[in-house]
């Protein structure tokens, strides 16, 4: 997990785009603007999704939705989210059910106030 403004990620683009310089190792890889922005994501109630999602493990997005008396749809978008910064994963369940799986149990967030990049680890 990474850090990086939205205009150095532009710029970074732009520059292999132009043929500037080679793509970083790390440019696949998901970040986040700042670590606030990280912390943004894990609202309480996001959090207690993930909670519910490592002690119960519900069969499906549905079953989870029933837990915390939500909206499948609106689970649906909040697990989506978590799943494209890869705090879950959505794995392939009966029909057409996708089980949540937790993927991330900590966080490490290593914040250097002399600059804008902050460091972020999962584990």
């Amino acid at each position: 997990m990474k850090t990086q403004s939205l205009k150095s990620l532009k710029e970074e683009m732009m520059a292999v785009a132009k043929g500037e310089m080679n793509a970083p190792t790390d440019a696949g890889q998901t970040s986040f603007e700042s670590a606030e922005a990280m912390l943004r994501l894990l609202t309480p109630d996001n959090r207690k999704l993930l909670a519910l999602i490592e002690q119960r493990k519900p069969e499906s997005i549905a079953a989870l939705a029933d837990m915390v008396a939500r909206a499948e749809p609106n689970v649906s978008r909040t697990l989506n989210k978590l799943a494209t910064y890869g705090f879950i994963q959505l794995r392939e369940g009966k029909g057409k059910a996708k089980i949540p799986e937790v993927k991330v149990h900590h966080i490490t967030v290593s914040i250097d106030v002399f600059k804008e990049q902050d460091k972020i680890t999962f584990a």
